[in-house]
C-alpha cells in the first residue's frame, strides 16, 4: 500500500501537469464560449436547424485548436460549459462538428475525458 505522503506527491504531479498543459492553451474558455454561444439555441432544441454562426465559430475553433493543450483545453472549455446549459440534447450536440462539416479528433459529450484527447 503507498504511503499517504507517495500519494499526495501523485496528486500534486498531476494537477502540476494538467494546469501545465492548461497554461500552454493559446485557446481560452472566453473564446470557446464567445465562439460556440449562437449553438445554444439548436443544441437545446429551440430551433430546428443550426445557425450559420454556430457552424462559423466551429470552424474558428478548430482552427485555433493546433496543438493537444489547445484540444484540450477547447474539450474542458465545452464540458463545463454544456453542464451549465440546462436543457441540451446531448444527441444534437454530439452532432455539431459533423453537420458543419468539420471533423475534430474527439467526441463532443458531457463524458468526453479530454485529458485522452490528442
Amino acid at each position: 500500500m503507498a504511503s499517504f505522503g507517495a500519494v499526495a506527491a501523485a496528486l500534486v504531479a498531476a494537477a502540476a501537469l494538467f494546469a501545465a498543459s492548461q497554461a500552454d492553451a493559446a485557446v481560452t474558455c472566453g473564446q470557446v464560449a464567445s465562439n460556440l454561444r449562437s449553438c445554444i439555441p439548436y443544441v437545446t432544441g429551440r430551433v430546428a436547424s443550426l445557425p450559420p454562426a454556430c457552424c462559423d465559430g466551429v470552424r474558428t475553433l478548430n482552427s485555433a485548436a493546433r496543438t493537444t493543450a489547445d484540444r484540450r483545453a477547447t474539450c474542458n472549455c465545452i464540458r463545463s460549459q454544456a453542464s451549465g446549459i440546462n436543457g441540451i440534447q446531448t444527441g444534437r450536440l454530439s452532432g455539431v462538428p459533423s453537420s458543419c462539416g468539420v471533423q475534430i479528433p474527439y467526441p463532443i459529450s458531457p463524458s468526453t475525458d479530454c485529458s485522452r484527447v490528442t
